[in-house]
């Protein structure tokens, strides 16, 4: 499987509501749900007023747009990477799946990914 590291650093945080989110950022995925509104964005756009903040994030995803009938994607790539001891925010899209990682984790996390016999291509 071909996985693409996404240029940047991210932040993911907690908002008391959307007046605290910046919609023309490049990079946004909003999760909200009846306990929570979470949000994933470059740390350059992360919201200044926020419940709780968690900086320090990498990204990549996996290349190309994705079935929705295939099965165990995320789990094969979660399962690599708790093996190695990486942990792991995960998101998905309509599209695909993103992982992030701890930036001090990243080259571990790519190295025990190629290990398992997948590419990895830089963006940016």
């Amino acid at each position: 499987m071909r996985l693409e590291v996404v240029e940047g650093e991210f932040t993911v945080s907690k908002v008391s509501g959307m007046h605290e989110v910046n919609l023309a950022a490049p990079w946004l995925f909003i999760g909200r749900t009846d306990a929570e509104t979470s949000v994933v964005c470059l740390s350059a756009h992360a919201p200044v007023h926020c419940l709780a903040r968690e900086d320090g994030w990498r990204a990549f995803r996996v290349a190309g747009q994705m079935d929705f009938g295939l099965t165990g994607v995320l789990a094969g790539l979660a399962t690599v990477l708790a093996r190695a001891s990486v942990s792991i925010f995960a998101l998905s899209t309509f599209d695909t799946d993103y992982i992030l990682v701890k930036k001090e984790n990243l080259s571990k996390a790519l190295e025990a990914l190629a290990s398992a016999g997948h590419e990895v291509e830089w963006l940016g």
